[in-house]
């Protein structure tokens, strides 16, 4: 069976587009954002992408959010295999529409998606810059018989610190709101475990430290804020993640690197007890024949 399916030995084009304040960069491969650079501040707020740590910046979650137990989940009697994250990371995307202020990337199934993810679909990314926001839609359409299930995500990583002169302890997250908010931990195996440990007490703050990532990801379920700044008391620049309408959020480093992940996702990885059927899976999205689903995230950077 297929873990991944994915493109080989393609050199990834970049493409950008940009405004009077801020450029982006992104991949074909992965549709996955390379940049975002603010002209008027000279930052860039991405991750490098330095492989001793991660090799990644800003993969796209599709159609799974975080890992399956065993790699596995059965669909119509029929067990398939499937990596952490799905593979549209590792495909490469068709650029379908290019304007002034967008770009818009689509992957369509085929053969090789169909080995580990038996359904037909279109699946689109779309960036926008409008002044100091980026804006990435995530666009899945069901052009089978059957429901469409699916997750989708982002994983943004953002270059902490951002300024010069400062520290990783010197910034924190954000939140709009109070969260009285446990955290979900992971097994070694990267599922759910069954019970929250506390995390967010009645608090809109959480301090960045490198520990708080040496158990990996710190993952949310349903949080009362829909937006999470990184800012620093020392800086007046930082990022703003905007994110209405995702039910689950992760927070993830990897060992002590110098980034911040902010992880919307419509979907979670499995839980240690998940029963495999795709169908009970906690968070699975379902799409009707010709069915269209449409959400989105901002990054706001200054």
């Amino acid at each position: 069976m297929t873990i991944f399916a994915y493109t080989e030995n393609h050199q990834s084009i970049m493409h950008s587009i940009s405004n009077e304040t801020i450029s982006i960069k992104v991949a074909d491969k992965g549709a996955e954002l390379q940049s975002i650079y603010n002209k008027q501040s000279e930052l860039e707020y991405m991750w490098s992408g330095d492989p001793a740590f991660w090799a990644k910046k800003s993969p796209v979650l599709f159609p799974i959010v975080g890992g399956l137990k065993k790699n596995t989940y059965n669909y119509k009697g029929k067990y398939y295999q499937l990596g952490r994250h799905g593979f549209a990371r590792d495909n490469t995307f068709d650029l379908v529409e290019k304007t002034n202020s967008s770009l818009t990337f689509s992957l369509k199934s085929n053969e090789q998606t169909k080995e580990c993810y038996p359904f037909d679909f279109v699946f689109s990314v779309k960036y926008a810059v409008q002044e100091n926001k980026l804006q990435v839609t995530f666009i899945v359409e069901n052009t089978g018989s059957d429901n469409l299930l699916f997750s989708v995500g982002a994983h943004p990583a953002f270059a902490v610190p951002l300024v010069k002169g400062t520290t990783y302890e010197d910034y924190y997250l954000q939140f709009n709101k109070a969260e009285d908010a446990g955290r979900w931990p992971l097994s070694l195996d990267g599922l759910i475990e069954t019970t929250a440990t506390p995390c967010l007490k009645n608090e809109n703050r959480l301090p960045l430290k490198k520990e708080l990532f040496h158990k990996d990801a710190i993952v949310f379920k349903h949080l009362t804020s829909d937006s999470i700044s990184i800012v620093s008391d020392k800086t007046p620049h930082g990022a703003k993640v905007h994110f209405p309408g995702f039910p689950y959020m992760g927070i993830w480093a990897a060992r002590d690197a110098d980034f911040v992940c902010i992880e919307p996702w419509s979907g979670i990885a499995d839980s240690v007890d998940a029963s495999g059927n795709l169908e009970e899976k906690e968070g699975i999205n379902s799409l009707a024949a010709n069915g269209r689903f449409e959400i989105a995230y901002s990054i706001e950077v200054f």
